[in-house]
């Protein structure tokens, strides 16, 4: 089966799109291209195609322009089957649709819950621009062949509009993140990996640097994201105790996760956090380091029944210092935490058993004749 993924907005080795998702398409015996918008160029990796239709200039630019240049692209790759990934392509999808092709949706998140929490979009208009993308889900997406849902929450709102849909879960792939290196190795690092932005604790977790009694540093794998973020972070007196790394590679982040003694997730409240399962979480988990992560009742649920971390008010700097302090200095219980976590990921928590749902999905969704 011909198959493309086109993105206007993630990155060509995106963990979730080229790693995962067209990689494992490719393994199982599908000619598969991605098509996506940063002007590094064409190029085949892993089996796959990869044809890049040029960086946009900018928001404006990427929603006028390069959704069209996908969509031109799509159109002359002449695949069977087009799976998308970001919601401005809902309309591209519905072209595709048009022509007889089979299109599938990947929600990464909840469209509508998530433009509530958006930074760049002002207050005032969050609500309406919320209730639009609503409005949008609804009367476009039932065209599509199916949805793909990151989340099973996901997965039922789009079930309930009677489309059909699954969830396919951004779970870690066994030994990408965890190099096997000894407990002893650890350092008095705890680490956080990925946006560094305001709706993701940064702020918060800066501030517990403060308060945390033991002699612990914070590594940082990640970018800023938002206005004047980083010119606040870097004011705090936290900042005395944190490591910038700046975007790490898969390599750079397992290194970092091998030397860390816990990993932070504490992202705030927001409504499309709160039903969320953060890859982060599970990553830590799949490389054996226990997690401190925000006291939502889902994920309090997941770290209570595996045992593999602790929960806290992410929006209280001292109750995140005194879990950091906790495991800092009670390594064996960060150890047991650590393993716990690693056997959950072994067992159910993994892309190999994501992976061979998606092969199903497909092998289920027969191209058009």
């Amino acid at each position: 089966m011909k198959i493309a993924h086109l993105t206007s907005v993630h990155a060509r080795y995106d963990t979730r799109i080229f790693l995962k998702q067209c990689r494992s398409l490719a393994a199982a015996g599908h000619d598969v291209t991605l098509i996506v918008a940063d002007g590094v160029g064409d190029e085949t990796r892993d089996g796959v195609r990869i044809l890049d239709v040029g960086r946009p200039g900018g928001r404006l630019s990427r929603a006028l322009t390069t959704t069209r240049r996908v969509l031109t692209q799509a159109i002359a790759a002449n695949c069977d089957v087009y799976h998308f990934h970001d919601p401005e392509l809902m309309l591209a999808g519905k072209v595709l649709k048009r022509r007889g092709k089979r299109v599938i949706y990947d929600a990464h998140e909840d469209l509508p819950q998530d433009i509530l929490s958006k930074p760049y979009i002002p207050v005032a208009l969050r609500r309406p621009i919320s209730s639009g993308a609503r409005l949008l889900e609804r009367t476009v997406c039932r065209h599509f062949d199916h949805v793909v849902a990151a989340t099973p929450t996901i997965r039922d709102k789009f079930a309930a509009m009677g489309v059909p849909a699954t969830d396919i879960k951004n779970y870690p792939i066994l030994g990408e993140l965890d190099d096997g290196a000894s407990w002893t190795a650890k350092n008095k690092i705890v680490c956080y990996v990925g946006g560094l932005s305001a709706a993701r604790g940064i702020h918060d977790t800066i501030a517990a640097m403060t308060y945390c009694q033991s002699d612990v540093r914070l590594a940082l794998a990640g970018d800023f994201v938002g206005t004047g973020t980083k010119e606040i972070v870097q004011s705090s007196p936290g900042w005395g105790k944190t490591d910038h790394l700046g975007f790490l590679s898969r390599t750079g982040i397992r290194d970092v996760l091998s030397r860390s003694i816990a990993g932070l997730v504490t992202l705030h409240p927001t409504p499309a956090y709160l039903t969320s399962l953060p890859i982060k979480m599970f990553e830590y988990m799949s490389a054996g380091v226990p997690v401190i992560a925000s006291d939502f009742p889902l994920w309090r649920d997941l770290v209570e029944e595996n045992a593999c971390g602790i929960c806290v008010n992410p929006l209280d700097p001292t109750a995140i210092a005194v879990a950091i302090d906790r495991l800092v200095n009670d390594p064996a219980e960060a150890r047991r935490m650590g393993d716990n976590g690693r056997q959950a990921v072994l067992g159910r928590y993994n892309w190999e058993i994501e992976q061979a749902r998606l092969v199903a999905l497909y092998a289920d969704l027969r191209a058009p004749s």
